[in-house]
């Protein structure tokens, strides 16, 4: 999910209007059940928008697809280092996430992120596809998932159904974690070849 400036845009714009499509939505559909505007839509779709994190979690919800099936339909051979100056930035509320490696084994399907929230903020999620595994790295996390709260600090992990509403918050400084968000294969945009769409009718949900 690396390149140059603007991959992230091309890749959402040819794959949101594939999986739309498929949908049977139309852009004021899609517009009412993700609360995006559909002038950004628009623009998302032509390429010219820029997509935040929240644009793009509030699109993997509502369609039913993992990020990564929306962002990017790279796969890697070999050895693949990826250095995380090189990789684009996917900024949101209180939070930055750098793609690195998409993982495939069996029937699930796993997406790595670095992931940095910024000190004193928060992001709250309504909950989107995939189950959602962190570990924090440095720094002190506050999380909570459908009323449920705990705190951590490096070396601790947690996961959850990320379908629940949730929230993180850097109480204390800048907090570096890593992101691994789970799917299982049905749920794939790329199930077997590039740009493939699974059926409309196909099971969805964690």
């Amino acid at each position: 999910m690396s390149g140059p400036q603007g991959s992230v845009r091309s890749m959402l714009a040819l794959n949101l209007k594939r999986v739309r499509a498929r949908r049977g939505l139309s852009i004021s559909e899609l517009s009412r059940r993700s609360k995006i505007g559909k002038a950004t839509l628009s623009q998302l779709e032509s390429g010219t928008g820029n997509p935040t994190i929240e644009t793009v979690f509030s699109l993997s919800r509502v369609l039913e697809v993992p990020i990564s099936d929306l962002l990017d339909t790279q796969r890697p051979a070999g050895l693949r280092v990826v250095r995380g100056e090189d990789v684009e930035v996917l900024s949101g509320e209180g939070v930055e996430l750098r793609p690195l490696q998409r993982i495939e084994s069996g029937e699930a399907v796993f997406e790595v992120y670095d992931q940095q929230f910024r000190a004193g903020e928060r992001r709250d999620s309504p909950g989107h596809v995939g189950i959602e595994h962190t570990v924090v790295q440095a720094g002190r996390l506050e999380v909570a998932v459908d009323g449920e709260e705990a705190e951590l600090t490096a070396g601790d992990y947690v996961a959850f159904d990320a379908a629940l509403p949730h929230s993180y918050a850097a109480a204390e400084g800048t907090v570096r974690s890593v992101l691994l968000l789970q799917y299982r294969t049905d749920q794939r945009l790329h199930p077997s070849a590039p740009h493939a769409l699974p059926d409309a009718d196909a099971p969805h949900g964690a």
